[in-house]
């Protein structure tokens, strides 16, 4: 059973940190996106993925953010401008409350920065991931795109009004 969730505090991303990152983001990412991406076919692209962040980290348009617990890497997330571009949590510590405190400090952040409308894609197959996002607030555009990672999986857009709360309360 995991344990409930601590404080879950926000730091910027920096280089140093991609490894920590990847080592929360491919498991979690493995088994949560087996329908997607079966592993077997389609393993996790690590090197791919490191270099991304890298990318992401040295644009100014984004905001790569690490999300720590008593100083232990338990998720990340990155924006750019009105869109979040990732968010994701560690696999261990998948049903404790840290992907809704992590979500909520990403859209007060968002909020902070006086984006009123924000998006994001979701895998049109990834159903945890679409209930996770929808029980938010996040409502599924009808637009789609695809993919960079092989097999190109179709991605759905959502987005969200910041000027309402992300849950009852």
């Amino acid at each position: 059973m995991p344990e409930p969730v601590a404080h879950v505090q926000l730091r910027p991303m920096g280089s140093a940190d991609v490894s920590a990152v990847l080592d929360v983001q491919e498991p979690a990412a493995v088994a949560g996106l087996a329908d997607v991406f079966p592993q077997d076919r389609y393993p996790f692209p690590r090197q791919a993925v490191a270099d991304r962040w890298r990318e992401e980290i040295a644009s100014a348009d984004v905001e790569c953010l690490v999300a720590e617990e008593d100083g232990t890497v338990v998720g990340f997330a990155a924006v750019r401008g009105d869109e979040l571009l990732h968010l994701g949590t560690a696999l261990e510590r998948w049903g404790t409350g840290v992907a809704q405190e992590l979500h909520d400090l990403v859209v007060d952040h968002l909020r902070s920065r006086g984006v009123r409308r924000a998006w994001c894609w979701v895998f049109t197959d990834n159903r945890r991931g679409r209930r996770f996002y929808e029980k938010q607030g996040w409502r599924p555009t009808g637009e789609t795109s695809r993919s960079g990672f092989p097999p190109h999986a179709e991605l759905l857009r959502h987005a969200r009004d910041l000027s309402e709360p992300a849950r009852p309360r």
